[in-house]
């Protein structure tokens, strides 16, 4: 009896390492069932991102070329882009410029209070806003405001096959849609930013000087000292940057509607093709911004 029970006990033994076995087995195919899921993803988003990024830069060649290649865009393409990227941009510029001022002018003099230089409001606020505050706002709005609505034209010109008709008819898209907004976008961009640091610098005297009773005479002159060459070049130079980025990615964007992974047919990929345009280019103007501050200072 007792040998039975022994045998009886040896082969439950025996199946139940077997069963864990066959258990450690399976849950290692598992594991390695998923792993190789999500290395599949992660190769297949690399492989896109990295197309993405590959015929994005042909586009900007292309336009690039086609800026300076004859034929040449007609003059009425170009102001009327200017019209609509710039001269629509005003009325938003000039509002977050001054509230912009207004708010340095408030923060400033209340902090240089606390070491007795008020007199140095002036070049506080023209500083952060000719450096960096007016070219990254700028850009921003003009984003939001602008970049959204050429991505979204341009889309729909993509699912409605006008820029196929275009193609037929043996018009460059390039040179006859995206050359004139980009010549735009360079011009508009720097008197935008002009506009927001005068307006900001307006915003922080109403403040700092009518308001809060800094010395007008120190305002103006610690300005007029401390601000330099460099500072307004730089403003310029990342002016013309973000302008470039900001048209290009949008108008990237909608040109390659019909491409997105989700589908970019219909309304709801152009839409989708818009935010992701708002969104992208904001995030590369802050980076950008960073990596020409770096390199000019």
């Amino acid at each position: 009896m007792l040998m039975c029970l022994l045998s009886f006990f040896n082969k439950c033994t025996y199946i139940i390492a077997l069963l864990v076995l066959l258990y450690n087995g399976a849950v290692k195919k598992v594991f390695l069932m998923i792993v190789m899921k999500l290395l599949e993803k992660l190769g297949d988003l690399s492989l896109y991102y990295i197309n993405q990024i590959g015929r994005m830069g042909i586009f900007l060649v292309l336009v690039c070329i086609n800026i300076v290649k004859p034929p040449y865009y007609k003059i009425a393409y170009v102001t009327r882009q200017i019209y609509l990227i710039g001269s629509l941009s005003i009325f938003v510029i000039f509002f977050t410029g001054v509230f912009t001022g207004m708010v340095l002018g408030l923060q400033g003099y209340n902090t240089l209070r606390k070491f007795g230089a008020e007199g140095f409001l002036g070049s506080a606020v023209a500083l952060s806003l000719i450096r960096e505050l007016g070219p990254v706002l700028t850009a921003l709005m003009v984003t939001g405001r602008a970049g959204s609505a050429i991505c979204a034209e341009i889309g729909i010109m993509r699912n409605s096959e006008q820029i196929d008709a275009l193609e037929c008819m043996a018009i460059d898209p390039h040179n006859y849609i995206m050359a004139p907004r980009f010549i735009a976008a360079i011009v508009s961009m720097p008197l935008l930013t002009a506009l927001f640091d005068v307006v900001g610098i307006f915003g922080g005297y109403l403040i700092g000087v009518v308001l809060l009773g800094a010395n007008e005479g120190a305002y103006f002159q610690s300005m007029y000292k401390n601000v330099e060459y460099s500072d307004v070049s730089m403003g310029f130079i990342k002016s013309i940057c973000f302008g470039l980025l900001v048209v290009w990615i949008c108008s990237a964007k909608g040109y390659f509607v019909h491409l997105d992974r989700k589908g970019g047919f219909g309304a709801e990929g152009v839409s989708r093709a818009t935010t992701n345009a708002v969104v992208m280019s904001s995030v590369t103007v802050l980076v950008f911004d960073y990596f020409i501050t770096s390199i000019l200072l």
